[in-house]
Parts: C-alpha cells; sequence; structure tokens
C-alpha cells in the first residue's frame, strides 16, 4: 500500500491541485490503490500559486493525516523582485501600477531588505485564499470587492544572495510557515520608496525537503511514483 511522501518539481502554470489530481488518476488508473476507497488520498503540505514553481511535498495514504504538522514546517524561497512599480496581485499576473523609476544604491537596497529578518507583521494579499465570512480572499478581491485581511506575526530567518541590476533584484529567503512573500517584496518596495513586486518564484526547500530530490512532473508515472515514495523515520 501507498503510505508515504512523494516529492515533486511543480511546473509553471499548473496549480497544487492540478499536481495532486494528476497523481491521483495516475494511482487510480494503474490499480495501486488498495484502500477499498473510490478517491485514494493524496494531499500535499503547502500551496504554490499558478505562476510560482518548485517543491511540492505530495502526501499519499495514511501520510495525508500528517499534513498539519508538515505544513508547519519552514520554507525557502528563490525570488526575483521587480522594482519601480506595484501590482495588484502582488506577482506578474496582476495590473501594474508606476510608482518611481529612483535606482536605489545597493547599499540601500541590502540594509532594507535585511531590517525585514527577525518576527515582522505581515499582512497577507488580498489574492490569497485566507477565507474572509467563509469565502476565499481572492474570489472576492477579483469580484472587485475590498477585502481587509488583519495582519500575522512571521518570522523571517534570513535574506541571502542578494544580486541587484535594476530594476531586478534576485535573493534567497528562509521564512516561517505562513509567510507570503508577495507580501514581503511589496513593502520592501514600499520601505524603498520605488514599489516592487514579485516577478518570480521558485520554493526549494521545506523543512528536511529539498528540490533537488524531487521528480519533474514530466516524469510522474507509475513506475516512478512506487519507486520514489518514502516514509519519515521517527
Amino acid at each position: 500500500m501507498l503510505n508515504g511522501y512523494l516529492l515533486v518539481d511543480k511546473p509553471k502554470d499548473w496549480t497544487s491541485f492540478d499536481v495532486v489530481n494528476k497523481i491521483r488518476h495516475i494511482i487510480q488508473d494503474s490499480g495501486m490503490n488498495t484502500t477499498g476507497k473510490k478517491r485514494f488520498p493524496v494531499g500535499h503540505t503547502g500551496t504554490l500559486d499558478p505562476l510560482a514553481t518548485g517543491l511540492l511535498v505530495i502526501l499519499l495514504g495514511n501520510y495525508t493525516k500528517r499534513a498539519p504538522e508538515l505544513t508547519k514546517l519552514d520554507k525557502t524561497y528563490e525570488v526575483i523582485m521587480k522594482l519601480g512599480e506595484t501590482s495588484t496581485t502582488g506577482d506578474d499576473e496582476g495590473d501594474k501600477t508606476y510608482i518611481s523609476d529612483e535606482e536605489p544604491l545597493l547599499e540601500q537596497l541590502n540594509l532594507i531588505m535585511k531590517s525585514f529578518e527577525g518576527e515582522i507583521e505581515q499582512i497577507p494579499p488580498a489574492f490569497s485564499a485566507i477565507k474572509v465570512n467563509g469565502k476565499k480572499a481572492y474570489e472576492l478581491a477579483r469580484k472587485g470587492k475590498e477585502v481587509k485581511l488583519e495582519p500575522r506575526m512571521v518570522k523571517i530567518h534570513q535574506i541571502t544572495d542578494i544580486n541587484y541590476e535594476y530594476p531586478k533584484v534576485t535573493f534567497t529567503v528562509q521564512v516561517s510557515s505562513g509567510t507570503y512573500i508577495r507580501s514581503l517584496v511589496q513593502d520592501i518596495g514600499d520601505k524603498l520608496g520605488t514599489g516592487a513586486y514579485m516577478s518570480d518564484l521558485r520554493r526549494t526547500i521545506i523543512g528536511n525537503f529539498d528540490i533537488n530530490n524531487a521528480t519533474s512532473m514530466e516524469n510522474i508515472g507509475s513506475e516512478s511514483i512506487y519507486q520514489s515514495v518514502k516514509t519519515i523515520d521517527r
């Protein structure tokens, strides 16, 4: 029986649900569903936006019950941030608004970005899956309704590998679970006075799980699932 986890490298334009659904169908169609249930249990430990790529920890069988525990793990991302504009969605998908053509000095950029390390208060983006009065925030935002989300405490463990060639900034950030990188980028842009939005995002690490051990979706099949599924030693 398939009980364990599978590391997958999510491609751009796939939702996290798309990945879960694809894997469930492969398991169903290959006859590996021996649970007696109509739908084989498949889940994951943290959503990635469709425009983002990278690591998804897919949970199979009775490991889906461990989702609440594994979702709380710290995460590491590689980020590309564009200065000078803001976006309605916080990423490349939204409508852009020009803010400034000022080019910050590298020293100023480093100082401001590093000032976000530690515990910070963060307001999640309106285009997120957080529920407001029983509805997902992004559903309300897409209808043009005002979405007011409460700030929450998150932790930015460290920001490293900062590379800057105006208007593009690339960096690596390690954060606590529940941190929104789009909000972090927007807050950095606000503090710089230039505006900013996230133009690319790749998740590389979740807890001790690493993207280097993940399987691409093009290589996912019944045999690769069977061979790649792992369990956590306790």
